[in-house]
């Protein structure tokens, strides 16, 4: 009997490391790989240079651009029987959204983002990689992308508190969460390991192995 296909998506702010625990997950669990096209965006590194400006046009192009990106993929995939491991959720954009976009704005945004997402099959579990500010802003400093460069640290604070209080809420998605700040699934396999067991268990998904403790990092 064929495994049923499963939807899973990784989430955290800027810089935690969503793309990388992707990519590192995708052969293990034998899934699509579905990537957020971020560097598509013509207004992301105008949005970090002059935020008020150009937080509508940005908010916009991400929202349209992910609802196309996964209306064409998620169910066509999950009808073929693959499963999907995707670096995001469609309900980011909200989380964004909210903290540049202001009045008429904002109301049009959530409009069309509510009528969007009704559309979009919702993600058979979340992962939740949890970093703090000081975490996010060394690791945004390593990766050094050009745009990113003039991100300022009270904007990740404030997207900090805005992934924490989205997901302090009830989803309607299993959650699974992970403290990135003592995680390094780049440097140790067992870090890896240990996230890879706990995603199969929440679906339900062998083999998976108990609970242990981690050495190093």
């Amino acid at each position: 009997m064929a495994k049923k296909p499963f939807f899973v998506a990784i989430e955290g702010v800027i810089g935690v490391g969503k793309t990388t625990l992707a990519r590192l997950l995708q052969p293990r669990l034998e899934a699509e790989l579905l990537l957020e096209a971020f560097e598509e965006n013509p207004f992301l590194a105008k949005f970090y240079e002059d935020q008020a400006r150009y937080a509508f046009q940005t908010q916009m192009f991400f929202l349209l651009s992910r609802y196309r990106q996964q209306t064409q993929h998620v169910p066509r995939l999950l009808a073929q029987g693959r499963s999907i491991l995707a670096d995001y959720t469609f309900a980011k954009d909200a989380i964004f959204a909210r903290l540049t976009l202001q009045g008429d704005e904002w109301e049009m945004y959530l409009r069309v983002h509510e009528a969007l997402a009704e559309k979009l099959p919702r993600p058979d579990l979340v992962v939740y990689l949890r970093a703090t500010p000081d975490t996010l802003m060394q690791r945004i400093a390593l990766r050094d992308r050009p745009y990113e460069r003039a991100i300022p640290r009270t904007y990740i604070e404030a997207l900090h508190a805005a992934y924490e209080d989205h997901f302090a809420r009830d989803l309607g998605v299993p959650v699974v969460v992970f403290d990135a700040d003592s995680l390094d699934f780049v440097a140790y396999p067992e870090h890896l390991r240990l996230i890879e067991d706990r995603v199969r268990q929440a679906l339900g998904l062998p083999p998976y192995q108990p609970l242990l403790p981690l050495n190093g990092g």
